[in-house]
């Protein structure tokens, strides 16, 4: 059955439930749903945090809480309702149980765990499905959780702030502040969505960032994660505060104790010439569940990831500046030797933010 404007209009109110999430649900995915019956909302909600409610047990309960009977309605869902037990029982079974007649989902879940197994348990209930309406704003929403799902892997966001003639320093190392103050507050808002946080040993020996969210309350923080080979991010790192993950290429090399002392955590990646193997950390960062990377780094460490194939996301702070051709470059990383072999990305957003532009493109 086509789907009616009413049901575009109601999903999209479970949409912007789901976006209440956005940086609370990892590493589960953003999930909102709205139970209507005759044009009105009886309940609505968006998952909760790891091990508690999701989207459809929230809507249910303030359902309940306004002592209305849910018997008859309609869920509305930006995901297929899960069918197993993790932290929390079925959906599905939840849903079976309220009396619901009908449930229309934005996408099917591409958990192995799930998979169509959700709307097939409704159905065996006798209560009508329905999937696929808005089905590309569920995805963005949650394009990480997919990537995670499908191919095992995290979506990875380079983040670069940059002058206008593609620099990202003076030359004796000095970038604060390229950007304005908009700008940051907006890369706070990348970061509070992303589940790791990932930079250079360079930019903690530069800078001693401590690469969390600060500019606004968040119940959750991302993980933080140092590219260095060689153990040369000193124990007193401010990112190392509460906890953090360096890659490196011998976790037994000088400096090991000292680091595991001030609370790291290292993890051996060893690749070509002494280098971390990139490929290899993206698979574990997912089984530790995360979903978006977002790597906030110098030009080394974004140019190995881009030459690597491994960026899918470039987020581009571009102000209104010139830093001159003694500045620092924004990516180091080699060129192609023909323009037939040059990488092109596609034009994904562009927006102004204080004074600064920001683009985003895709791979």
């Amino acid at each position: 059955m086509p789907f009616s404007a009413d049901d575009h209009a109601w999903m999209a109110h479970a949409l912007q439930r789901a976006e209440r999430g956005l940086t609370t649900t990892s590493p589960n995915p953003r999930v909102g749903c709205v139970i209507v019956r005759d044009g009105q909302v009886l309940g609505e909600g968006w998952t909760q945090p790891a091990g508690q409610n999701h989207a459809e047990i929230e809507a249910l309960e303030d359902a309940a809480q306004r002592g209305v009977d849910v018997r008859g309605a309609t869920a509305y869902v930006t995901l297929e309702p899960c069918s197993h037990y993790g932290r929390t029982p079925p959906c599905a079974k939840a849903l079976i149980a309220a009396g619901l007649a009908r449930v229309v989902s934005a996408m099917e879940d591409p958990n192995p765990l799930v998979a169509g197994k959700g709307l097939a348990m409704l159905r065996e209930a006798g209560i009508a499905t329905q999937s696929g309406l808005l089905a590309d704003a569920a995805h963005e929403l949650n394009i990480g959780f997919f990537r995670r799902m499908r191919e095992g892997r995290p979506w990875v966001r380079l983040k670069i702030a940059a002058s206008l003639d593609g620099r990202t320093a003076l030359a004796n190392g000095e970038s604060q502040w390229i950007t304005g103050e908009a700008a940051r507050l907006d890369v706070q808002r990348l970061r509070a969505r992303a589940c790791s946080v990932l930079t250079g040993v360079g930019t903690v020996l530069a800078d001693d960032p401590q690469l969390n969210v600060r500019a606004f309350s968040t119940r959750r923080q991302p993980r933080r994660v140092i590219l260095d080979s060689h153990l040369r991010t000193p124990p007193g790192a401010k990112i190392l505060q509460g906890g953090a993950l360096i890659v490196c290429a011998d976790d037994q090399a000088p400096g090991a104790d000292a680091l595991r002392g001030a609370g790291a955590e290292l993890l051996a990646l060893p690749g070509a010439d002494g280098r971390i193997d990139l490929a290899a950390l993206m698979p574990i960062l997912a089984q530790r569940g995360t979903n978006e990377l977002m790597v906030e780094a110098g030009a080394t460490v974004c140019g190995a990831f881009i030459a690597a194939g491994l960026a899918d996301e470039l987020v581009l702070y571009m102000a209104p500046s010139l830093l001159g051709s003694d500045a620092r470059s924004m990516l180091v990383m080699p060129s192609p030797a023909a323009m037939a072999a040059v990488q092109k990305l596609r034009w994904f957003d562009m927006r102004k933010v204080g004074e600064d532009l920001r683009l985003t493109l895709r791979a």
